[in-house]
């Protein structure tokens, strides 16, 4: 049986109320970003279901790609068919046989959003079910696990036969709750945090620090390999990278070692937010975990924090260091994030960084030096590309030829 569309389940978005249609929008948009290889399919949406029309397109490699997007509770394989009984039994007689597989149970779940159909729940199940049984040899009855459950929406402008539900990555379509900057080094844990900032509804746009000749034109291949991944969700991720090389050794030159990583971590935070003010981001996201390194501690977020009013967000702040290496390997970024290049981070790490800075001591070694107009220089000179997944390059590659 082909499937001719494809029914999404909204999940969270279903809870909110006048602004509902604000979200729709946003879902709808990133289905349609995820699916652009795909030039024939059709997205329609309504308050409570959105729909993919197939038109012939492969139904298989476009349930890969929703799968990823952030939004969709749910989603299934469907068929349309005219709210008319007979019809209705010869398209679910069609899909079940199709399936069906000698020794298989079945059950049907009838749902009707428009009560005006001739056949309620309880008729539906009786017409429909006998039918099947009928007309497929072997086919048994199994209410409790069955092996296929034939799924019946009856809506006011045609009924929806599907067998599979397919679960998609929840949480909110992306750009819905706005923008923020995500401080993407080359380790393991931004671009965790960067996914979950998405799942969120965050549009994210990544700023990396960059230290040549300190660190590799490989270092910054890694990053954006780390990107193209991140973008594979939204379709295309704005990457700024940031000179950091001047500031780095300046730091090593004024600040005092066990609190150069503290002043490391400040001009980190001060470029981001001068880049976020530039881009109207509305927060910084980073992949810090609390506890973890000498950086992440709370005396030191509490040293660091003090240069931004900006609100900066760790979604990874509680989670456990083999917790975010699974989600990494889940997300496919763990293996890029272990190639062996160093980034600006790890250069010049101090023997005994500070674990518990102070506040008035890290303002007072950097009172020694005007590090602002070195702020603005990196500001004006960072470089800015924006990155596409890679199976779109490819695509844009092959239609060259």
């Amino acid at each position: 049986m082909k499937y001719d569309r494809i029914l999404i389940r909204y999940g969270e978005i279903s809870t909110k109320g006048r602004n509902r249609n604000k979200f729709i929008d946003k879902l709808r948009k990133s289905v349609r970003l995820a699916l652009a290889p795909f030039p024939n399919i059709k997205v329609e949406s309504s308050r409570d279901r959105m729909y993919v029309l197939l038109n012939g397109e492969n139904g298989i490699d476009i349930i890969e790609k929703l799968k990823n997007i952030f939004g969709i509770q749910s989603f299934s394989p469907a068929i349309k068919v005219d709210r008319n009984v007979e019809a209705l039994k010869q398209a679910s007689f069609e899909l079940v046989n199709s399936l069906f597989k000698e020794g298989q149970t079945f059950k049907i779940t009838p749902k009707r959003s428009d009560k005006t159909f001739e056949l309620n729940t309880e008729g539906i199940n009786h017409t429909i079910g006998g039918h099947l049984l009928e007309n497929i040899p072997g086919l048994k009855v199994d209410v409790r696990n069955p092996d296929i459950n034939l799924r019946i929406e009856v809506r006011k402008e045609a009924i929806y036969l599907s067998c599979e539900t397919i679960q998609g990555a929840g949480g909110l379509p992306v750009g819905s709750s706005g923008k923020a900057m995500l401080m993407l080094s080359g380790g393991i844990d931004s671009p965790v945090a960067g996914y979950l900032a998405m799942k969120r509804g965050l549009e994210i746009e990544a700023v990396h620090f960059f230290s040549p000749p300190f660190t590799s034109e490989r270092s910054k291949e890694k990053v954006i390999d780390l990107s193209k991944k991140l973008a594979e969700i939204y379709g295309s991720i704005k990457l700024h990278i940031v000179p950091f090389t001047d500031i780095q050794q300046t730091i090593r030159e004024q600040i005092p070692e066990n609190y150069s990583m503290t002043t490391t971590r400040r001009m980190m935070l001060r470029i981001t937010d001068e880049i976020r003010k530039r881009q109207e981001g509305l927060a910084i996201v980073n992949g810090e975990s609390l506890g973890q390194v000498a950086s992440q501690t709370l005396e030191s977020m509490f040293a660091i924090n003090e240069v931004t009013n900006t609100p900066i967000l760790r979604p990874l702040i509680t989670m456990d260091k083999t917790d975010i290496i699974k989600l990494a390997q889940e997300i496919d970024t763990l293996e890029i994030s272990n190639r062996p290049f160093e980034d600006c981070c790890t250069i010049f790490v101090p023997s005994s960084p500070k674990t518990k800075p102070k506040r008035e001591k890290v303002q007072h070694y950097e009172s020694y030096f005007d590090f602002e107009p070195m702020i603005q220089v990196a500001v004006q000179e960072v470089e800015t590309i924006v990155v596409k997944p890679v199976d779109e390059e490819q695509s844009n590659f092959d239609s060259l030829f």
